[in-house]
């Protein structure tokens, strides 16, 4: 079964808002064996909305449609339905009843039921109603020529308690629907091409019925082995007996066996260990402890850290000597090993991670240009740097360097699973 998503308003299209509905319906589909054809965005127009329903019907075999469903003028999308479907509208006693319960329950800020919310109520005569619980705009489920169409609000909320409490249960119900199992192995430190030539002859004996995905991203590269069929337990040994070629052969690039972030695997192993760590950061200003503690739980991991621009606050906090700054500057090896070392003995973690360089886009020198980068990790028993170069892009460089420090952790790490 093939799905496609058409998104309506004219607030996508200029930027003002970001769709994110589309990639959690096609998250949805996906994991019932429904796979995304095409995603759509188009604006409130009828005109523009009547084309995409044309061209979605001749790809896919369910259209869903979110936004363009309210009270105000430029929410065409009921009435431009009824007229796809060449059907009038009615009032549905269901709906009206439910945008009646809503303002009642708000009467302390609405104190009459206005003639344009009654309208909410009124739908395609083909339809069958999808009552909102968490607002007055009902969606729609239509089968037509052979195909499902379903409309819902754009209001994200509305929209996935509409998916998940009604029209996907409905769809499992209505469809046959094969399996479709994906297995994601993380890797960082290694590019897309590398990667790809490394297992190349894996890749090549794959059966039909297993697509291998290439998912690269700033210093990392997700393998997605996704499998289709009719037959899970088969789908599952298939699967997981090419994973396990892929990981062997790719090595200390493995960050993980899940489609998880890199310092949430890392968080993961250290919590299950009962291991701490500690950070200084000079040029990423913070952004590894950012992507650290963004996640629930990691303080029983994440001891804190030091953000050390200065050559005194590198002093004062890490205890790096002045006169290894001097000699060699703050983006040396000298200086984040001290640095990375400094961060363990001062804030009593098991680890620590440690970054100096110059992200950019100024303040480069001839022997040490912008994005000229040293990361340090560290344990009680081994220190271990490494110099990077990466870009001239500040951002970028900001998050390379991010990746590249936990990549080195992660493989010190590594050393406790061997």
């Amino acid at each position: 079964m093939l799905a496609e998503i058409i998104t309506i308003g004219d607030e996508i299209l200029i930027g003002q808002i970001v769709d994110t509905n589309s990639a959690w319906i096609a998250q949805k589909l996906n994991a019932i064996g429904i796979r995304v054809k095409q995603i759509s965005s188009v604006s409130d127009d009828r005109q523009h909305i009547l084309n995409a329903l044309t061209e979605a019907q001749q790809r896919a075999d369910i259209i869903l449609i979110t936004g363009g469903l309210g009270p105000t003028k430029d929410d065409i999308t009921k009435k431009t339905l009824a007229e796809y479907f060449g059907v009038g509208l009615i009032e549905n006693k269901e709906a009206l009843h439910n945008v009646e319960k809503i303002f009642r329950r708000l009467r302390g800020t609405f104190t009459e039921l206005l003639e344009v919310n009654k309208q909410q109520a009124l739908v395609p005569e083909n339809c069958e109603v999808i009552i909102n619980k968490n607002g007055t705009a009902p969606g729609m489920w239509f089968d037509h020529g052979r195909k499902i169409y379903v409309s819902m609000p754009g209001v994200p909320h509305e929209m996935m308690y509409m998916m998940e409490d009604t029209v996907i249960p409905k769809l499992k119900a209505t469809l046959k629907l094969p399996f479709i199992i994906h297995h994601t192995i993380l890797t960082a430190g290694e590019g897309e091409s590398y990667l790809a030539d490394k297992i190349a002859d894996i890749e090549d004996s794959l059966p039909s019925f297993i697509k291998l995905a290439y998912l690269p991203k700033l210093g990392q590269v997700r393998l997605r082995l996704s499998a289709y069929g009719d037959d899970e337990t088969v789908l599952k040994d298939k699967i997981n007996e090419y994973a396990a070629k892929i990981t062997e052969r790719v090595g200390n690039a493995v960050i993980a066996q899940e489609d998880i972030s890199i310092e949430k695997a890392i968080l993961n192993f250290m919590t299950e260990n009962g291991l701490t760590l500690s950070t200084a950061e000079s040029c990423t200003g913070g952004y590894i402890a950012h992507l650290i503690t963004q996640h629930p739980g990691s303080s029983k991991v994440f001891f804190g850290g030091a953000v050390s621009y200065s050559y005194e606050l590198k002093e004062s906090m890490l205890g790096v000597k002045n006169e290894t700054l001097w000699q060699y500057g703050a983006v040396s090896e000298e200086t984040v090993t001290e640095m990375v070392e400094g961060a363990l003995l001062n804030f009593k973690s098991d680890y620590a991670v440690a970054v100096t360089g110059i992200a950019g886009p100024d303040g480069g020198t001839p022997d040490k240009p912008v994005g000229t980068v040293w990361v340090g990790v560290a344990s009680a028993d081994k220190t271990v740097t490494k110099r990077f170069l990466f870009g001239s892009k500040r951002q970028q460089n900001i998050e390379r360097t991010a990746i590249a420090a936990l990549n080195m952790l992660n493989i010190l790490l590594k050393e406790i699973k061997n």
